[in-house]
């Protein structure tokens, strides 16, 4: 089968995962999908063979092959835990800079790091995701050079975000650059620098945020009109992680007003508008990067009403880093155990590491295709199995249109209310999520 067949069989599976990579590798000649419908791309007629060839070893939609990749990444020898992937150190840290501190989503921790490495000439650019100036709803990647472009892009992004779309750019950029990205992302710049390719040869850092879902802009839109706006338009300004940690979702119209939900809150837009393919992403903790970092859910530092990350040294790269900015007192970093990281982000774990997994499960029963990790997790209990079927029932009833026009009729503050004590109760029982009793099949 040619490699152009192959591409059309993943856009045919609904196995495209929005990363951007097939835009960037094209040189334009697959036109970038309309960020508001949530399609995928349409494969040109003049798609030649080379070109599809090249986009397919990068493709991270059907094929990621996690021990291959952590080995090429890491070293043959390097062990992957079940859950957290190949590290260093474990720690929880922050910024020490306020101003990039609060700039983040948890601790500015990312920011700190590129600001760093850009002063400390190591790095040219970034590249990073910011809004589109003219289209303020819509996410954009760009190559940020400076501080305050760092800065300005700062923030979690919880719609589709294709930033391989910028793989020209960084292709044509003259220096070094650090690259952050979601793991679908990283996995395909991982991929391609397995074999070479000179789009990613200017790439020498890799930094990414966790990553549990991505959201269809649909999520947007049905915001706007559970508050009687019809056009998404009309948005000036749009941010998912506003003000005071853990932050607001945040929108602002040309009108002069102002729609604000706590962060919490609007979680209740997850099971109506998640895309259906980050519900097959086993990867939650950016497995592939030099150095990750997350929220640290924990009652110690959520109390605080400031943002704390959850930070994973992976490589030798990452790892020197943090320790040559520790002394400097630019960021603060605590050691913490294994446990105490897998306890924080103990939902995340458990909807990715046993759900995906338990999902890819029920679609190949079904005959469906699905992305091959290189790896499976069974051995869960009956329990859980059944507790996932309750989940994806619910998915499929909320991601209905029926489902999606009545919620919208319900004050969002009421529904999101509601969405944060389940939050609560999820977390709560599996927050001793253990290993025992699980199997790993190569």
């Amino acid at each position: 089968m040619s490699a152009k067949n192959k591409l059309q069989e993943i856009l045919s599976a609904g196995l495209y995962n929005h990363s951007g990579t097939w835009e960037g590798l094209s040189y334009g000649k697959i036109t970038p999908p309309d960020q508001t419908t949530g399609l995928p791309p349409t494969l040109p007629a003049d798609l030649d063979e080379a070109t599809s060839a090249r986009i397919l070893r990068g493709s991270s939609d059907a094929q990621v092959l996690f021990p291959q990749l952590n080995s090429y990444v890491f070293g043959p020898r390097s062990f992957r835990h079940l859950y957290l992937g190949h590290y260093q150190k474990l720690y929880v840290g922050f910024a020490t800079d306020p101003r990039v501190r609060s700039q983040g989503s948890s601790g500015g921790v990312i920011s700190c790091i590129l600001i760093w490495l850009l002063q400390q000439k190591l790095i040219k650019g970034a590249v990073v995701l910011g809004f589109n100036t003219r289209r303020p709803w819509l996410t954009r990647p760009f190559i940020a050079t400076t501080p305050s472009e760092i800065l300005s892009a700062a923030g979690s992004k919880y719609i589709t975000a294709p930033i391989n779309q910028i793989l020209p750019q960084i292709e044509s950029f003259s220096g070094p650059l650090a690259y952050v990205g979601l793991p679908h992302q990283v996995q395909s710049i991982r991929k391609l620098q397995m074999v070479k390719d000179p789009a990613v040869k200017k790439i020498k850092y890799i930094i990414g945020p966790f990553f549990g879902n991505s959201l269809d802009f649909s999520a947007v839109t049905s915001l706007l009109k559970s508050y009687g706006i019809n056009d998404y338009r009309q948005i000036k300004k749009l941010s998912f992680r506003h003000g005071r940690w853990p932050g607001f979702t945040r929108i602002e119209l040309a009108s002069g007003q102002t729609i604000q939900l706590p962060k919490f809150y609007a979680n209740y837009l997850i099971p109506f508008h998640i895309t259906r393919r980050s519900l097959l992403c086993t990867d939650f903790t950016n497995e592939f990067t030099d150095i990750s970092v997350g929220d640290a859910w924990s009652p110690v530092y959520e109390d605080r009403g400031r943002g704390f990350s959850t930070v994973i040294s992976r490589s030798g790269a990452g790892q020197r880093l943090l320790e040559r900015m520790l002394p400097k007192n630019i960021i603060n970093l605590k050691p913490i155990s294994v446990a105490e990281a897998v306890s924080m982000h103990s939902h995340g774990y458990d909807f990715k590491k046993r759900g995906a997994f338990i999902r890819i499960s029920f679609l190949r029963l079904l005959g469906r295709p699905v992305p091959d990790y290189g790896y499976t997790i069974s051995g869960f209990p009956a329990s859980r199995y059944l507790l996932e079927i309750i989940i994806d029932i619910m998915f499929l009833i909320c991601s209905t249109s029926p489902a999606r026009a009545l919620v919208e009729r319900i004050n969002p503050v009421l529904i999101g209310r509601l969405f944060q004590y389940l939050r609560k109760i999820w977390k709560k029982s599996t927050q001793h999520i253990k290993r025992e009793g699980l199997t790993v099949s190569l």
